[in-house]
């Protein structure tokens, strides 16, 4: 049997590592109208294709790389509330994961978002929040960009009076309000050389119902191009404050030779020669402990049809005391690579995904019970499988 795959031209701005690893493959690019075995869809047309009204029936040799309703997970105001729904019923059923600290009043082992508000819903909360702790720093993002689009940071409430406004409003329907989260800004990060830097940790998931989860362990550490400050004359310094590349590369500090960025590896050697091995291994555990929850926080609400499987971006931030904190989840990952280390990691990351989706017979087959071997994990390691919990 010939296998086809096909992909949405919009899914992203470089398509090499996707056609390399199809092409090693020896599969068949045909178009989406065609009959494929394999679509590499932007998120948008993956909602068209399983939306009730679309009349395509998907077969049992045809998978995609999105589940229908992703958004749950990538959608920054749904994942926040999906958080916090998942800690109070854990929180109600006695469960001791949600036990609360006495003396913060935080969570002792979920306390891995800052504290994070919907505008403009909950402006009126949000401003209870800022004026009962005092002087600091929130970031605002639009809920449905990505890239660093529209994001800013603000110190004082004027700066927010327009959702002071609009939470004052009425809802109409007819005139659709753009919602942002507002969460506290992370004000002493972890520094590395002076700079200011995130992590993107891939998490493959196959299955959500029961949660089947994987975990890349060739990630990389994204870096800002200017020294860390938090004067305000900083605070609208998008060179200080953001670690997306697609914001970095416009600085003039930034280096196109390694796209501003570290692998995972080298970030955990750098951290065991100045932190310490056991307070490292301690924060990956964290971070896996993080990313857990999060899933699970979504695996009752999301779509779990059997066509789907999908590779999530997570982006984490490190503090001062190696505490990871949780600053969003992307859907569609970028796969364009900004230096030649970047374009080996990102087309080893998919050559692996394909092992791991793929049944043995290297042909789509939902009736497969998803169960690879350990042999062709390649730089995924098993981050959570609930079957074997049953």
């Amino acid at each position: 049997m010939k296998v086809s795959y096909c992909m949405d031209r919009n899914v992203d701005a470089d398509y090499k590592v996707l056609n390399i690893n199809f092409k090693k493959l020896k599969w068949i690019q045909v178009s989406v109208e065609k009959k494929w075995n394999l679509y590499w869809a932007s998120s948008q047309s993956v909602r068209t294709l399983f939306r009730r009204n679309s009349h395509v029936r998907l077969n049992e040799n045809q998978i995609v790389n999105h589940f229908p309703n992703h958004y749950e997970l990538s959608r920054k105001d749904l994942l926040v509330r999906n958080i916090k729904r998942y800690r109070r019923i854990l929180q109600r059923s006695g469960n001791p994961i949600a036990a609360i600290n006495p003396n913060t009043k935080r969570y002792m082992y979920l306390d891995f978002i800052p504290a994070t508000f919907v505008l403009p819903e909950e402006y009126n909360i949000f401003k209870q929040e800022f004026l009962g702790t005092g002087p600091s720093m929130w970031i605002v993002k639009p809920v449905g960009r990505s890239r660093g689009v529209g994001i800013f940071l603000i110190n004082k409430l004027t700066k927010l009076k327009k959702w002071a406004q609009e939470s004052k409003e009425p809802y109409n329907p007819n005139t659709p309000r753009e919602h942002y989260v507002i969460s506290r800004y992370i004000e002493r990060p972890l520094l590395i050389g002076g700079r200011k830097c995130d992590l993107r940790m891939y998490v493959l998931v196959t299955s959500f119902k029961p949660l089947k989860a994987y975990m890349y362990k060739s990630g990389f550490c994204r870096f800002c191009t200017v020294q860390y400050k938090t004067n305000l004359d900083d605070i609208d310094n998008v060179f200080v404050h953001l670690t997306n590349v697609s914001v970095q590369k416009n600085g003039r500090e930034y280096n196109s030779l390694t796209g501003s960025k570290m692998t995972i590896h080298n970030f955990r050697l750098l951290l065991e020669g100045t932190k310490g091995k056991q307070a490292t291994d301690m924060m990956f555990d964290k971070i896996v402990w993080l990313i857990v929850h999060t899933l699970k926080s979504v695996s009752n609400v999301m779509v779990n049809d059997r066509h789907c499987f999908e590779c999530y971006g997570f982006d984490i931030i490190i503090d001062d005391q190696l505490k990871p904190w949780l600053v969003e989840v992307n859907a569609s990952p970028s796969l364009s690579a900004t230096s030649m280390n970047d374009r080996i990691i990102k087309q080893k990351l998919v050559n692996d995904i394909l092992s791991i989706v793929l049944p043995p017979s290297g042909i789509p087959d939902i009736k497969w019970n998803k169960n690879p071997s350990k042999t062709v994990y390649g730089d995924f390691e098993l981050l959570i499988n609930e079957e074997d919990l049953i």
